[in-house]
């Protein structure tokens, strides 16, 4: 992914630390709790951890665009600031080596939006959401977990030069991995998503994400299986 300067990356901080609080006092309501702030710097702190190439701030940033993109054009509804939380966590705990993220950012979450004076429900939803990225499976009706995994998702929908960004800083966050095994592995994972009947479950998401995310996952495909010198 492209490297940013120091004032872009300060301005993008301020940006999304702004948007956390945003969000979690709209969320509360005007109901009493602590300052949002030290929450939303350690879930930053978070995102930018040295093991991160795409699953950055970045990453984060784009799904909360793509998460108002569909609230704005797309008018799917759901809580969209439970929606944008869960944003938030559904990353929060990344280790490309591990394979229980999105379990630990669930039980983050639960943890952090009980402190922050959050609902019940509200942090229950909260982790529900976060849980369900770990399959981008959600069910028909379900409006929240519909915008969060198609906002998740909408990368694969992007330009040619943007998709090879997000496929070459994935390479980087599993370069542990010997290269045969890594595209063995990723063209397993790109069969799936082709096979699946929609990638994306909201109606603007399938309007205008759909065909193109699946030419891009098509030509990756046809890239990784092609024989190699």
């Amino acid at each position: 992914m492209r490297a940013m300067t120091a004032p872009m990356k300060a301005a993008q901080e301020q940006e999304l630390l702004h948007r956390w609080t945003a969000t979690l006092l709209a969320a509360r309501a005007g109901r009493e709790g602590p300052d949002p702030l030290p929450y939303g710097r350690n879930l930053l702190s978070r995102w930018t951890e040295p093991q991160r190439r795409y699953h950055t701030a970045e990453h984060l940033l784009a799904v909360l665009d793509h998460i108002d993109e569909l609230s704005e054009k797309g008018g799917e509804g759901g809580e969209l600031e439970l929606v944008r939380l869960a944003a938030w966590f559904h990353d929060a705990v990344y280790r490309p080596d591990r394979s229980e993220n999105e379990e630990r950012s669930a039980v983050l979450a639960e943890k952090a939006l009980h402190e922050a004076g959050l609902t019940t429900h509200q942090v229950a939803e909260v982790a529900r959401l976060v849980r369900l990225t770990a399959t981008h499976d959600a069910a028909p009706g379900d409006l929240n977990g519909e915008t969060l995994c198609d906002a998740d998702l909408a990368i694969l929908a992007s330009n040619p030069d943007t998709y090879r960004g997000y496929t070459a800083a994935v390479r980087e966050e599993y370069a542990f991995v010997p290269e045969a095994a890594f595209r063995e592995g990723r063209a397993t994972i790109l069969r799936h998503l082709l096979a699946l009947p929609r990638l994306f479950r909201t109606p603007y998401g399938a309007a205008v994400w759909e065909e193109k995310a699946r030419e891009n996952l098509e030509e990756e495909l046809r890239q990784l299986t092609e024989p190699t010198d």
